[in-house]
């Protein structure tokens, strides 16, 4: 993996763990409405910097590119309406951590599969110990101060599952956009939030009252979320445009352990020593997809 993508991945990676804590933090409020006004104020904050980029260099956009925009709008809200219900359930440590390792695991190895990738044999241990660092930061814990909440916990994790199948869809899926059809990563990535802005706006209008609230309280977190969101991911298309897709998927994990000490400093959540010991791993894992 080249420096450059280093660099995206990392930058991207603390992005995402950043607007994820700013989800957490206002999951409880609204799902519905949090996801509209978050993919709202998205589309209307980036639509100048999409406009003057398509100025700049007009895309040549074919009728099937048009599907994959519009798809991978509908793959994020899958994603967006799991991941907010994990949040609504559960930790940020345990959420997080196991819906982005499942999304890491299923692309690298649908990579491999659909598109003939073949990682060497220190990328692949990689791959493993990346995982194996994810899972281990994504085991439960009794929070300090709280009761164990198991039932909530089994919810939360069923949910984060799920989110980690779209994961892996929408990266495989914006992975062909960005390389076989040549769709700029930049409006690949920003596609998605008026389409799941305009998905969310009946749910927001039935619910108009609460989606006010959730403005007023949360509003920073929505601004937050709408900023960070979209250029997480762009860094990402922009890496996968010439990275494989089996080394990207598994290395921008490294926001897991942003995450986790995110969580710990403003969450309050506890296991500072296993969750070190499951940071290196994935910092070891890292280091070989790049070597391997």
């Amino acid at each position: 993996m080249s420096p450059t993508a280093v660099a995206l991945i990392l930058v991207a990676a603390v992005a995402h763990a950043s607007w994820n804590l700013f989800s957490k933090q206002a999951s409880a409020a609204g799902v519905g409405s949090f996801i509209w006004l978050m993919s709202a104020a998205a589309a209307v904050l980036c639509a100048p910097v999409i406009a003057v980029s398509v100025l700049v260099e007009p895309p040549r956009l074919t009728g099937l590119c048009w599907i994959f925009l519009a798809g991978t709008g509908v793959l994020e809200a899958g994603y967006f309406l799991f991941l907010q219900n994990g949040y609504r359930l559960g930790d940020l440590s345990l959420v997080y951590p196991i819906g982005r390792g499942t999304g890491a695991l299923l692309a690298a190895l649908a990579g491999i599969a659909a598109f003939g990738e073949r990682p060497g044999a220190v990328a692949i241990a990689g791959i493993v110990c990346l995982v194996a660092g994810i899972v281990m930061i994504g085991i439960p814990v009794r929070a300090r101060n709280r009761p164990p909440r198991a039932a909530s916990a089994v919810s939360a994790a069923m949910f984060a599952l799920i989110t980690g199948v779209f994961i892996a869809s929408y990266t495989l899926w914006d992975k062909y956009a960005v390389t076989a059809l040549r769709t700029p990563p930049l409006l690949q990535g920003y596609a998605a939030f008026p389409i799941i802005a305009l998905l969310f706006a009946p749910q927001a209008h039935r619910a108009r009252d609460r989606t006010a609230r959730v403005w007023q309280a949360y509003r920073p977190q929505v601004l937050g979320a709408a900023v960070l969101c979209p250029l997480a991911y762009i860094l990402v298309l922009a890496a996968l445009s010439f990275t494989a897709v089996s080394a990207v998927a598994p290395a921008r994990e490294v926001s897991v352990l942003f995450g986790v000490l995110l969580g710990r400093r403003l969450l309050n959540e506890g296991a500072l020593a296993r969750r070190l010991m499951a940071a290196a791993a994935i910092v070891t894992g890292i280091v070989a997809i790049a070597i391997g």
